[in-house]
């Protein structure tokens, strides 16, 4: 192969949308090789969790400081609780003969790519062998994969490209690192609610995780691609690998259309060297005490807003609140071991006592003259209030965000809209072409703060996925690859679908009723 690290530009030049041209897919919806869902292997023993009911507490501002409530057991009921919080279903929705089930972890189109593996020791009440579960969303219940010794408590996640590609071609690689991130983020604040801190586990490669979490051996279309590894227990030692697995996974499509340059993209792109020092950021508290109800509530309310009323406003407080929720001070965000790479260029479009425009929240200051650098120099940089939120020109600029938004109103109805602005070549050329998929990661768990901090607001939010990628750098004045928009997101009042039912997540099982 060719440089990664060309390789992996290349293929991030060639998914942009331009204004002209959209990236490569079929541009139509192939009904008949719509992927399955939901991965199960078969031939594993199913061992089933409780489900649980979100409860009173822990008050929402538990998620961001796992210092605030005692550590649980780990046993059958933290586990189960773990899962139910982070990538377990948290509705269905139907309309007319349709029907489709919504998880905590948001998807871009609902198509979940994302994986979750349990790694752990015996577990009281669940199961008496320490082994690798893979976990199973439709049932809410894990498939024992491999029994091998292990000593501390780990999430892995991995990755089906083709979930992602079926629908959106060859940008897929991109939205399934997005994914990624969210996970990263539900798994984390489900672990703070237990009082348990997750990190990253960085001393391994991406085969080396691929055996670990026993997919290395998939290929095609349908295999699923190592993402990382999550501790829960201070015991960070890997685990041995060369067990015998069970469980065959399920074909999830008849037939499939090739994108080769995902695969492409996705070699590229593979680790084979480990990390040096991680990055440990000072973990502080919430961003400040609201009140704003039982943290699981919220998790589980999260919805995706389709459209936005173009109307409503937010006050300068909470604005001011959500943007300090995304700091890299505290959970989610300790769990990442890079430094943070992602700034927000955020288009302002109504909230009380703030100017209309567009603005830049710089999220590590080290990046501050490269950013002014790299943007146009008529921007005027004022700072806003304690944070490093600089106003760079005042102006209505909602037709931009829309335009910009593939042309939807979402971006230019909300309150306020951004693009998630990251340290691009300069972050490749230091690491390597392993570290594109954390950039989207890092973008990924942003997302996910801003959807809960938009539900105890009593707004909502989404994650946007298609945007006219130059074109918000020509609107920053980005006219290089130093600085790249890689995920856009709108926050605001939405309008309810009322054609739509909601169901119970998990009224389909017999042990529900």
């Amino acid at each position: 192969m060719s440089d990664p690290l060309q390789t992996i530009i290349d293929y991030h030049q060639r998914t942009k949308h331009h204004l002209h041209r959209y990236a490569r897919s079929l541009g139509y919806m192939d009904w008949a090789t719509q992927p399955n869902p939901f991965r199960r292997y078969a031939g594993t023993e199913l061992v089933e969790l409780d489900l649980m009911e979100p409860g009173d507490g822990p008050g929402y501002d538990a998620i961001f400081d796992p210092t605030r409530q005692s550590p649980a057991p780990v046993n059958r009921a933290s586990i189960s609780q773990l899962f139910y919080d982070s990538l377990a279903l948290s509705a269905w929705k139907q309309a007319g003969d349709s029907r489709w089930a919504l998880r905590c972890n948001p998807s871009s189109g609902n198509l979940h790519p994302t994986e979750g593996y349990l790694l752990a020791p015996p577990i009281d009440g669940l199961t008496d062998q320490a082994g690798l579960f893979h976990y199973s969303p439709y049932e809410h219940a894990l498939e024992r994969r491999a029994v091998r010794p292990v000593e501390g408590l780990y999430i892995g996640l991995t990755s089906i490209y083709w979930r992602e590609s079926w629908k959106y071609g060859e940008r897929a690689f991109r939205y399934c690192h997005h994914d990624v991130g969210h996970a990263i983020a539900a798994v984390t604040i489900a672990a703070a609610l237990l009082g348990w801190r997750a990190r990253m586990v960085d001393r391994f490669t991406d085969d080396q995780l691929a055996s670990l979490l026993g997919v290395r051996d998939q290929d095609g279309n349908e295999a699923e691609h190592p993402d990382c590894l999550l501790v829960l227990s201070p015991d960070d030692e890997l685990p041995p690998a060369d067990t015998e697995l069970h469980g065959e996974p399920n074909r999830l499509s008849e037939q499939h259309h090739d994108w080769p340059i995902i695969e492409t993209a996705s070699i590229a792109s593979n680790r084979d060297a480990t990390a040096g020092d991680a990055f440990e950021v000072a973990a502080g508290g919430a961003p400040d005490d609201h009140g704003k109800g039982c943290a699981r509530t919220i998790i589980r309310q999260r919805r995706s807003a389709v459209s936005m009323d173009g109307r409503t406003s937010i006050d300068r407080d909470t604005f001011f609140r959500m943007l300090r929720a995304v700091m890299p001070t505290h959970a989610p965000f300790t769990t990442l071991t890079w430094r943070p790479c992602v700034h927000l260029g955020i288009f302002v479009n109504r909230v009380d006592d703030l100017p209309q425009g567009l603005y830049m929240l710089v999220r590590n200051d080290e990046d501050l003259e490269r950013l002014q650098a790299a943007c146009r120099e008529e921007f005027e940089w004022r700072k806003q209030g304690d944070l490093p939120l600089y106003l760079l020109t005042e102006a209505d600029a909602r037709q931009t965000a829309k335009t910009i938004s593939c042309q939807q109103d979402i971006a230019s109805d909300g309150a306020f809209a951004m693009g998630m602005i990251a340290d691009f070549r300069g972050q490749l050329e230091q690491r390597g072409a392993w570290f594109y998929k954390r950039l989207f990661w890092e973008t990924g768990v942003i997302g996910q703060m801003l959807y809960l901090e938009a539900e105890a607001a009593g707004v909502r939010a989404t994650g946007i996925g298609c945007f006219f990628d130059d074109a918000m750098h020509d609107v920053l004045g980005i006219h290089d690859l130093s600085f790249q928009s890689l995920y856009h997101f709108t926050v605001g009042r939405q309008v309810e679908d009322l054609r739509l039912q909601t169901l119970p997540p998990y009224a389909h099982l017999d042990r529900a009723r």
